[in-house]
C-alpha cells in the first residue's frame, strides 16, 4: 500500500469532494426493474459505478474484508468514485468504543487499501450508547490519524445531540449524520460540518419504503447549497434504493434518471 501523510490524504479527499455531491446506495445491488439505467456488461460494481459516484460498504460492520478485496473494489471503479466504509460492530457495539486501538489499526489496514477511493468512514453507534467524551475524542483522533478521510457519525442516543456533544463533534472534525427516520433527537437537526452526510433508511417502513418525489425534492434542496455532501439510500430491502438514487441524481442535475440509449 502506498504510504501518504494524513495531510496528503485529507487534501486528496477534499480536492475530490469540493464540487461534487455524492449520491449512492448501501451496497451496489441492481434491481431488475432498474437495469435499463446501467451498462449491460461488467460486474455489478462496475455497472453501478458507471452511473453513481459513491457507495456505502455496510458489510464491513459485520465482518472484516481483506485488503485485496478493497483493492479489487477500488480498481473496478472510475477515478472520481468514492466509498464510505462502515466501522465494524466489534468497535462500536461490542467494545462500545473502549480500548479499541488494535481493532482500529486492523480496520485501517484493511479499508486503507482503497487509498484515494476511501471517502468516508461511517461510525454508526447503538441507540443505548451514551456519549463518553474521552472515548469519542480518542476514537475520532485515531481515525483521522490512521485514515485521514472524512468521519461521519450516526449516533442514536440523546446524549450525542446536546450542545456539548455538538461542539465535541465540531472540534473533532466529525460530520453528524442526518438520518431518516431520526433516532435519538426530536428537535431540529444541528449539523457539525459544512458538508452533509445523509442516510435515508426508508420511511415509514424502514429499509423498505420508497421516498416520494416531494421528499426527494426536499433532500435536493438541502444538499444543493452544500457541495461535498453525501446522500446514501439504505432502503434496499424492497429494491427502492436504486430508483430513489437515480431520481435524486436527476434532480441535482445528473442524467441518471433516463435509461441509457443503448439499453432502451
Amino acid at each position: 500500500m502506498r504510504k501518504r501523510t494524513v495531510a496528503q490524504q485529507r487534501n486528496a479527499y477534499c480536492g475530490g469532494m469540493s464540487t461534487h455531491t455524492y449520491i449512492g446506495c448501501a451496497g451496489w445491488s441492481l434491481p431488475r426493474d432498474s437495469a435499463a439505467h446501467f451498462p449491460g456488461e461488467g460486474s455489478h460494481l462496475e455497472r453501478y459505478a458507471a452511473v453513481f459516484a459513491a457507495a456505502e460498504i455496510n458489510s464491513s460492520f459485520h465482518k472484516p474484508h481483506q485488503p485485496k478485496t478493497y483493492e479489487r473494489w477500488a480498481a473496478a471503479t472510475p477515478p472520481h468514485f468514492r466509498f464510505a466504509v462502515k466501522l465494524p460492530r466489534t468497535i462500536t457495539h461490542d467494545a462500545k468504543l473502549q480500548g479499541v486501538e488494535e481493532l482500529l489499526a486492523r480496520f485501517a489496514a484493511e479499508a486503507g487499501a482503497l487509498q484515494d477511493k476511501l471517502g468516508v468512514v461511517l461510525v454508526q453507534l447503538p441507540p443505548k450508547l451514551a456519549l463518553d467524551p474521552h472515548a469519542a475524542q480518542v476514537l475520532f483522533a485515531a481515525l483521522h490519524r490512521l485514515l485521514g478521510c472524512t468521519i461521519a457519525c450516526e449516533a442514536r442516543h440523546p446524549d450525542w445531540f446536546t450542545p456539548a456533544a455538538t461542539q465535541l463533534l465540531r472540534d473533532a472534525g466529525v460530520t453528524r449524520v442526518l438520518a431518516d427516520p431520526p433516532v435519538g433527537y426530536a428537535g431540529p437537526f444541528v449539523p457539525t460540518s459544512e458538508a452533509a452526510y445523509v442516510r435515508l433508511h426508508g420511511s415509514p417502513r424502514i429499509y423498505y419504503s420508497r421516498y416520494t418525489p416531494q421528499q426527494l425534492e426536499d433532500v435536493r434542496a438541502y444538499l444543493a447549497p452544500r457541495p461535498g455532501s453525501w446522500c446514501v439510500f439504505d432502503n434496499t430491502a424492497g429494491g427502492a434504493a436504486v430508483p430513489n438514487a437515480l431520481e435524486l441524481t436527476a434532480l441535482l442535475g445528473g442524467q441518471a434518471a433516463s435509461p441509457l440509449p443503448s439499453e432502451r
